[in-house]
């Protein structure tokens, strides 16, 4: 779901491939559907599931990656854990935002993805704590998964904010 909704944040702020989004996951069986409940949030959002595949995260993956974010701090653990190199690329998505935030009100220069980042990694011990984790929605009714999907638009519309 998070995705998905990525990449439309994205293509709407910079254009269609401008930035490249792609997930995996740490629990994953590659080749599967989107959960159910997933695609149906998706579908009320506008946004399409269509084609969506999943695949299980690798050391390869995170290594080539610009920006690793995960769902919460235990799957940013265990990306760590599989890539060390990956420590100042890797972040909860509401932590992320939350730096971003920070790092934009203390004057960061430029516009980009990649500057964001060099930006949040020289200010991210001024940012203020916050709640970094996305709750689970797998196995909650579908409030849960459009509580989820309002959690993660709400914190890619504070890095789209940031980037510009």
């Amino acid at each position: 779901m998070a995705e998905r909704l990525a990449r439309r944040a994205f293509d709407e702020a910079f254009g269609p491939a401008d930035i490249t989004v792609a997930s995996a996951g740490m629990r994953a069986f590659d080749g599967e559907p989107m959960h159910e409940n997933s695609a149906r949030v998706l579908a009320e959002c506008g946004v399409t599931s269509d084609r969506f595949v999943s695949r299980t995260v690798k050391a390869s993956t995170l290594r080539d990656a610009d920006l690793v974010l995960t769902a919460d701090r235990d799957q940013r653990a265990a990306c760590l854990a599989l890539e060390p190199s990956a420590v100042r690329r890797a972040f909860t998505l509401r932590q992320f935002a939350r730096f971003a935030e920070r790092a934009s009100q203390d004057g960061a220069e430029g516009e980009g993805m990649h500057r964001l980042l060099s930006a949040v990694n020289a200010t991210r011990h001024t940012a203020p704590p916050g709640e970094d984790d996305l709750a689970d929605p797998v196995g909650q009714p579908i409030e849960a998964f459009r509580t989820c999907a309002a959690d993660i638009w709400s914190a890619l519309r504070t890095i789209v904010a940031a980037t510009r």
